[in-house]
């Protein structure tokens, strides 16, 4: 698998330096002058759909070791199973096939600092109520638990026998699997 040259690390470019996107555009022209297209479907190989928090410290591919094509891969804020993650492993089951779910959250997730409070304060800064909640969690272990259970019990996933669930250690990169009996 070929990598995009790696961005500089800083955030605050130099006024004259473009924006992040402006860098991040740049390096996908870099990424495509050498750009071969790999002549594969949307299917994904492995059959596996992957559920990850969207944590920047998180590189699944590496983690699971992974290639382009193997999984289709899910990500969102703490990595919970929302109604829009069920909408996309319904897609990813039904439509291309996958069969296995593995969810993954993570040690020292940004949820665990927030609460339920954090909607009603952007509702009083912007003047409307967010649609959506916010997910935050105490428990990572219990939350994992609370993934697993919605995929397994969702009326539109076909698959739902090969589901687990995992805490990547982020100073270790080391998986933790969650007993979803616990």
């Amino acid at each position: 698998m070929t990598s995009a040259p790696r961005l500089a690390s800083s955030i605050d470019a130099p006024p004259g330096d473009g924006s992040v996107i402006d860098r991040l555009v740049a390096a996908n022209r870099a990424y495509a002058a050498g750009f071969v297209d790999p002549g594969m479907g949307a299917r994904p190989v492995l059959r596996v759909a992957v559920v990850a928090c969207m944590d920047a410290r998180i590189d699944l591919h590496a983690a699971l070791g992974l290639e382009l094509g193997d999984c289709h891969t899910v990500r969102n804020a703490g990595g919970v199973v929302t109604d829009d993650t069920i909408r996309s492993l319904t897609i990813s089951q039904r439509a291309l096939g996958t069969r296995s779910v593995i969810l993954i959250h993570h040690t020292g997730c940004g949820l665990q600092t927030l609460t339920e409070e954090f909607r009603h304060e952007l509702e009083m800064e912007v003047g409307q109520r967010p649609a959506w909640a916010v997910e935050a969690f105490r428990d990572v272990d219990q939350d994992v638990r609370q993934s697993m259970q919605r995929v397994r019990t969702s009326p539109f996933l076909p698959h739902t026998d090969d589901v687990r669930g995992f805490v990547f250690d982020v100073t270790t990169g080391l998986l933790r699997e969650i007993d979803p009996g616990a």
